[in-house]
């Protein structure tokens, strides 16, 4: 069997597994979404898996559209955080294998990790699946759980998860013949892509909630709240000793990260 193997990935997740993968096998290619516009100047930006697969001088495709004949130089392909719905007339072409931080079925979607640390879940996991049409819902390949530590960010977790998303596939890709089992039809959930009111703190609900919810907007997205009549954004939290919510590291608008109590003194 051709070992080689090629990777559709986008994010810094995918780019860390990437990284990983190309370490112990060969990768034909990367497929991954055009550059896009970035940041305050909306300057044309590479992808982060892009920018990994270049460093590792393995070829990149970036179509704008894709359709059955996409040349990608193996018979299989490793889909993580790729971020598009790969077409069935594709998915034809060759053996799809979707890498998923979540214990399927529990999390399918845009957004497995940060859903599952603002449910102030204790546990998730790798899964290893064959891609189809219906989303995240392929028979499994593989699959092996990880705690979710109570300061682990989703920086963190997709840290533990990338690891282990190379163990599981250094198994799958090592089989001749791929062994696959139904998920379970009970214990489905989903995990929706985060929205704009998602970030908002309502200061008003439990502590361990918004700390919860600012666990997993961090390092990448950020949670948002008015402290002292100011909107900042909240990167790290913690329930108080009186049980309240305390934060500790906040952003205002237009400033730098920064520590809650340097930026309480810079308002009185």
């Amino acid at each position: 069997m051709n070992r080689r193997v090629a990777v559709a990935a986008t994010s810094p997740f995918g780019a860390d597994v990437l990284e990983r993968l190309a370490g112990r096998h060969e990768i034909s290619a990367l497929l991954t979404r055009p550059d896009a516009p970035a940041g305050r100047g909306r300057k044309l930006t590479a992808p982060p898996a892009k920018k990994a697969a270049e460093r590792l001088g393995i070829p990149v495709l970036q179509p704008e559209k894709l359709g059955p004949g996409l040349e990608l130089g193996a018979p299989r392909v490793v889909a993580v955080a790729y971020g598009r719905i790969v077409p069935e007339a594709l998915l034809a072409e060759y053996l799809w294998l979707n890498v998923h931080p979540s214990l399927l079925p529990r999390w399918r979607g845009a957004a497995p990790v940060e859903r599952a640390i603002m449910a102030g879940e204790v546990e998730t996991g790798v899964t290893v699946i064959e891609l189809v049409k219906e989303l995240d819902a392929g028979p499994i390949a593989a699959q092996a759980p990880f705690l979710i530590e109570e300061d682990d960010d989703a920086g963190a977790v997709y840290a533990k998860a990338a690891p282990l998303a190379v163990e599981l596939l250094d198994e799958v890709l090592a089989a001749d013949v791929l062994e696959l089992r139904p998920q379970p039809e009970e214990g489905v959930t989903y995990a929706h892509k985060i929205e704009p009111d998602d970030r908002i703190l309502g200061l008003e609900r439990p502590a361990r909630e918004l700390v919860d919810t600012v666990r997993a907007l961090s390092p990448h997205i950020g949670a948002r709240a008015e402290l002292h009549g100011r909107r900042v954004t909240v990167w790290r939290a913690r329930v108080g000793e009186d049980g309240g919510f305390e934060p500790l590291e906040v952003q205002p608008e237009g400033g730098r990260r920064m520590e809650y109590d340097a930026w309480l003194r810079g308002l009185r």
